[in-house]
This record gives structure tokens, C-alpha cells and sequence, in this order.
């Protein structure tokens, strides 16, 4: 696939995991890269990758929760190579503490990150792409953002909050060109848990077996850019998550049995 060559790709969170691997696989459709998140020493080493496949590769630091810094974030992004022509939501954080233990900050900022965060980065550049008529944006969600399930309370809300928002962006169609994709991951092989979120706010620090097995990350960026290719409105990337995500649907009372006895 070459569709994505010498566009301009935005990536949140693009120094680690699913939004690294995206990067990869764009760089090596010859796209124009944007990566963006706090972490600088992350984002130069993801950058160095990338540029093995293409020079065309900037890096920008920001708080995506920050609204000042993402409107900086999107007018310096803007300006590096004249337009965006796709923004991916990929920063996030995940959660691991059960609701009862999880404090209501913890929660805010699970929120903070997962589902503003992406809100403030859209709104930023929504008026770019309503001024060139024509525009790509991807949110990572989650299959949590479809289903309830134990020991992401706070991460389940902020992932249903943006199917909610996101789908209600598709609905209202501002601008006739603007194409939105959102991405429902399962498990994804990443170390994103060793940063998950626990019930006081402090890191998780360890990587959940679970995770461990999950699908590739390769697989899930190679299938997200298929979805993006295609411009599909909803994509599911996942193997158990997927099954009980349609037990749920045609037998409850064996969904909560089965999601009773996840972690």
C-alpha cells in the first residue's frame, strides 16, 4: 500500500507502542511524519527509526491534556509541512484497580488523557481541515470503549466517552471530505500496562500477563492502516475481546460470568 505517500500524518503518542509501530509502517509509505508526546528522548529515538525509511519525520513535545500546549503543538505542526492531512488519537494510558479502590483523581485523569486529550487535539485542527475541505482523523479506542469490564472503571468511561464523541463527529459530517476511523484494539502486545494507572494514581509498574499475550502490535498497526486505507468508520483488532464483545450482545447474563472472572 502507498496511499499515504507524501501525506502529512499527525500521531499522538507516537514514541511508544501502537502509535510507534503506525509511524513505522507510514515512514515506510514515504509519509510525512508528525510525532507528538511528553516524552522527548522517546520521541527522538522513535523519530531515528522512522528516518531510516523517510526523511520527512518532525517531532513535537506536548501534554495533550494541556490545551495551550496542543494549540502550539498544532500550529507548529501545521507549519512544518504546510498542511495535516490525518491526525491519529493514539496517547493513552490504561488502568489496573478495581473500582471500589480506584480514587475519584485517578479516574480524572484517566479521563484527562484517554478522552480529552484527544478532543483538544481534534478541536485544534478541525478549523485546518474545514479551511483545506478534506481531512483523515483516527482515534485509538479500545474494545473497553464497547464493554464494561473489572479493573478498568475509569478507563472503560473515558474509552466509551469517545466512541460517544467520535461517533457523534461521524454522524454530524462537518465537513464533507472529513473521514473518521475508530480503531477498537484488544489486548495489543505493547508495554503500555507498566505505565496503566492503579487506584491511588501511581504507575502500575509491571507488564500483565494478559498483555503479554495479546496480538502483535505489527498486526494491529498493519490493520489499522488497512481501516485507514479504507476509510472504515469502526474497525475491532481483537481475538477473545472480540467473541465476548458479541456474547453481550446476544447473551448477557453469560458476558457478565465471563467479564466476572477477567482481570
Amino acid at each position: 500500500m502507498q496511499q499515504y505517500k507524501d501525506k502529512v500524518v499527525l500521531i499522538t503518542g507516537g514514541n511508544s507502542g501502537i502509535g510507534k509501530e503506525l509511524a513505522l509502517l507510514l515512514a515506510r509509505q514515504q509519509a510525512k511524519l508528525i510525532l507528538v508526546a511528553r516524552n522527548i528522548p522517546a520521541l527522538e529515538a522513535a523519530r531515528n527509526e522512522c528516518r531510516l525509511y523517510t526523511p520527512n519525520c518532525e517531532v513535537i513535545q506536548a501534554d495533550v491534556t494541556d490545551e495551550i500546549q496542543v494549540k502550539e503543538a498544532a500550529e507548529r505542526a501545521v507549519n512544518i509541512f504546510g498542511r495535516i492531512d490525518v491526525l491519529v488519537n493514539n496517547a493513552g494510558v490504561t488502568q489496573r484497580s478495581k473500582l471500589i479502590d480506584t480514587s475519584v483523581a485517578a479516574i480524572r485523569q484517566l479521563m484527562e488523557i484517554n478522552f480529552f486529550g484527544a478532543v483538544i487535539f481534534t478541536k485544534a485542527l478541525l478549523p485546518h481541515f474545514k479551511e483545506q475541505q478534506q481531512g483523515q482523523i483516527i482515534v485509538i479506542s479500545s474494545m473497553a470503549g464497547l464493554m464494561g469490564y473489572p479493573w478498568r472503571s475509569g478507563y472503560n468511561a473515558a474509552k466509551h466517552a469517545l466512541q460517544g464523541y467520535f461517533e457523534t463527529l461521524q454522524t454530524e459530517q462537518p465537513i464533507p471530505q472529513l473521514y473518521t476511523t475508530i480503531i477498537c484494539p484488544g489486548r495489543i502486545h505493547t508495554p503500555i500496562t507498566y505505565a496503566a494507572i492503579t487506584g491511588d494514581g501511581s504507575p502500575y509498574g509491571k507488564m500483565d500477563p494478559h498483555q503479554e499475550k495479546g496480538l502483535s502490535v505489527h498486526y494491529c498497526a498493519r490493520e489499522i492502516l488497512k481501516a485507514m486505507a479504507k476509510r472504515k468508520k469502526v474497525v475491532l483488532i481483537a481475538r477473545e475481546e472480540k467473541l465476548l464483545y458479541w456474547i453481550k450482545k446476544w447473551c448477557r447474563p453469560l458476558f457478565y460470568w465471563i467479564a466476572r472472572k477477567g482481570n
